[in-house]
């Protein structure tokens, strides 16, 4: 009797491991948007490309940005293993000098919190 209770409870733990091994996993193609040199005023919209390389759905549940200038946009769906998907923001371009902004994104992948970076230089146009 001992011996099957022991067979048994191996096995629920080896079960348990196994169920527990699935997870999504977010790798970005980079995780800093250099934007250059830009004009004042010049189209802010950049996007964070991913990919989830884990074999679950990841879902990204907050994006969130170190300063208002800066809005980031989640994908609304859960993305599927082996899928891609994007993270834009948009940088308020109205504002000259340097940008040096992180983007904090949070999701059940298996590393829960990554922080991203967008860099650059927002430049007046003709002295304005």
């Amino acid at each position: 009797m001992k011996k099957i209770v022991l067979v048994l409870f191996v096995g629920l733990m080896g079960f348990t491991v196994t169920a527990q091994e699935k997870a999504a996993k977010i790798e970005f193609k980079s995780e800093t948007v250099d934007y250059g040199e830009v004009a004042k005023g010049a189209d802010g919209v950049r996007a964070f490309e991913f990919t989830n390389t884990g074999d679950a759905p990841l879902i990204i549940t907050k994006v969130s940005s170190s300063c208002g200038c800066t809005i980031p946009k989640k994908p609304e769906d859960p993305i599927l293993p082996g899928k891609t998907g994007e993270i834009q923001v948009k940088y308020d371009t109205n504002r000259v000098g340097p940008i040096r902004k992180a983007i904090t994104v949070i999701s059940n992948s298996d590393t829960p919190t990554k922080v991203l970076k967008i860099k650059g230089e927002v430049k007046a146009v003709d002295g304005k």
